[in-house]
């Protein structure tokens, strides 16, 4: 798994299961283009599982979801840039710079977002609060903030990874896997996949507008209107 320098200083990448160009060529991107249509399908299910008095226009999810798949692209396209560059295979570069950010990262974006809503309310900043477009470039701003996050996510992982703690756990993550082609689909595939439906989920509700609507309100309406009926009726009597 080490790599080693002949005289000229280039990397002998022949030691390695996962290559140098591995994540950038056709098989890696096949498989990245197959990870981002089924993130954004798990998305789509999602919108279909909010109850139907509270589930968002198409327009207002897609605002919601493109801010969240404009932050994942610019993640993983710094973990495939990055990966190549730390000493080792890049697969396992890669798969630990993911898990970091689905982990560390969820709860910087949570504190980010949470922030945010409470400057928007104490400030009236209306465009900063997440979930709601009323305000002119709502979703500008939203989506500059949200990178932005992405990007503070993304120094902390790559200063917490050099920490030694993880050259042993990049040797025992896939030490398993023999193929360099099971082992790319497990790292561009497989493990994102089950992760990025848990984070994908998670920060949908981070970003979406949380409203409080009965859903018997009409019920409470009519059982109302059923007492009004019945007073008028004693009334009388």
């Amino acid at each position: 798994m080490n790599t080693t320098l002949d005289d000229s200083g280039s990397t002998e990448w022949s030691t390695l299961h996962c290559s140098k160009d591995a994540l950038t060529d056709f098989f890696g991107w096949f498989l990245q283009g197959i990870l981002a249509t089924l993130a954004f399908t798990c998305l789509i299910g999602k919108r279909f599982c909010e109850p139907l008095y509270n589930r968002r226009s198409w327009e207002t999810w897609w605002y919601d979801t493109s801010k969240q798949g404009i932050g994942a692209m610019v993640i993983h396209m710094t973990n495939v840039y990055l990966a190549p560059l730390f000493q080792g295979d890049p697969c396992t570069w890669y798969i630990i710079n993911f898990l970091l950010d689905s982990t560390i990262g969820l709860f910087i974006i949570y504190i980010g977002i949470k922030t945010c809503q409470y400057l928007a309310r104490k400030k009236k900043w209306d465009a900063i609060n997440f979930g709601e477009y009323g305000a002119p470039k709502s979703w500008l701003y939203q989506t500059w903030i949200y990178v932005g996050l992405m990007a503070i996510v993304k120094l902390i992982t790559t200063l917490f990874i050099q920490l030694d703690i993880w050259d042993n756990v990049k040797n025992f993550v896939l030490s398993p896997f023999k193929d360099p082609r099971i082992e790319l689909a497990v790292v561009m595939l497989v493990i994102p996949f089950f992760v990025n439906i848990l984070i994908f989920w998670v920060t949908d509700n981070f970003l979406m507008r949380h409203t409080r609507k009965k859903r018997n309100t009409g019920t409470a309406h009519h059982h109302g209107r059923e007492h009004s009926l019945l007073q008028k009726a004693m009334k009388k009597f």
